[in-house]
């Protein structure tokens, strides 16, 4: 997946984000399939389980039953037709989930070979904030950092300055 393109700022970032909100003695259920980030978390102490691939667009099952403290959603939620419906599933009471910001520079991401490779939502961070009271959520910190790239060009002389990346923390308000 990360073929000589491995995300080690990002990972950088998230790892410092969840370290200052979330305890290693926290259960932590991970959206989506095991990742390098996953592995990442739990060789830093964490408790990690993931989901199995299902569709959180319309299968809920593994959400709703799951007793763990905490949820992370890493680069999870602009992959989803309806985010909502998962977030409002969510038993834990904390949440830490971060989303690819919307460019303006830039067309939403799409594999033409890989139809779970696929941006649906490219957010800005309103909207992920929108979203995200809507379902229940207070958010109680945010972060939001640069990715730039080594390349020649518009885009990434654009992308030294603009956030790509947003991750909150949040707390459940409502069920």
């Amino acid at each position: 997946m990360y073929e000589n393109n491995f995300p080690n700022k990002r990972y950088k970032h998230t790892l410092a984000f969840l370290n200052k909100h979330i305890s290693p003695s926290e259960s932590i259920l991970d959206l989506g399939v095991e990742n390098p980030f996953s592995e990442i978390m739990k060789s830093n102490g964490y408790s990690v389980t993931n989901t199995t691939g299902e569709d959180l667009d319309v299968d809920f099952k593994h959400v709703g039953q799951s007793d763990a403290d905490v949820v992370t959603a890493f680069e999870i939620f602009e992959h989803l037709v309806a985010p909502l419906n998962v977030l409002k599933e969510i038993k834990a009471t904390k949440l830490v989930a971060s989303i690819p910001m919307r460019l303006w520079f830039s067309p939403a991401y799409r594999s033409k070979t890989d139809p779970w490779d696929r941006h649906y939502h490219e957010f800005e961070d309103w909207q992920f904030d929108w979203l995200l009271e809507k379902a229940g959520w207070t958010i109680k910190d945010s972060a939001k950092w640069t990715n730039p790239t080594k390349k020649i060009g518009l885009r990434p002389i654009l992308r030294y300055f603009t956030n790509r990346y947003y991750i909150v923390y949040a707390e459940r308000t409502k069920n």
